[in-house]
């Protein structure tokens, strides 16, 4: 008889248990959802909020040109230091992000042959792609590169960073007097 007595206070103190654990974590997530959800908030501002590729490549500016998606890790982790960048340099670059999963920016994808993400592309002031990276990058290597792509006093040449990737000149479409144009 004892044993079917405590039976019913054991689920009742289990229910409250249970009750007050979900209680804890829907307190933690509502006052700390900044912190947890900051990165992907960003990942999606970042695209309602940029400048159109079109107009950033022709104004006379220098362009910062990201390719992201929602979903990726690296993305995440790299946007809120992307975003001081912007904060820092949006006066004097453009910064522009194009969601590789929109297929509206398919043609920049294939014309900027986009295969990894988080792909970075910086642009002189008229428009010639300068330097390329794929993947992680420390925030102070794209600070430093922000600034020389501002200096444009140094020849194109001088601005490529050592630590970038190697832009790969296209020979799919070179042609010579003998390959019939």
């Amino acid at each position: 008889m004892q044993f079917e007595s405590r039976d019913p206070l054991l689920n009742s103190n289990l229910k409250a248990i249970i009750a007050l654990f979900f209680a804890i974590v829907i307190v933690t997530l509502v006052f700390f959802k900044n912190l947890f959800f900051q990165s992907t908030y960003l990942l999606k501002s970042f695209g309602e909020l940029s400048v159109d590729p079109d107009i950033a490549l022709k104004n006379n500016k220098p362009t910062f040109l990201e390719f992201y998606a929602e979903w990726c890790e690296v993305c995440k982790e790299m946007a809120p230091k992307v975003s001081a960048l912007k904060n820092e340099f949006e006066e004097d670059i453009n910064f522009v992000f194009l969601n590789v999963d929109n297929q509206k920016w398919d043609n920049y994808i294939r014309k900027f042959d986009v295969n990894g993400i988080p792909q970075v592309n910086l642009f002189d002031r008229n428009g010639n792609l300068i330097s390329s990276y794929i993947g992680k990058q420390e925030e102070l290597i794209i600070k430093d590169s922000l600034n020389q792509l501002l200096g444009e006093a140094q020849s194109s040449n001088d601005i490529v960073n050592a630590e970038f990737s190697v832009i790969k000149e296209n020979k799919k479409n070179a042609f010579t007097t003998r390959s019939h144009g």
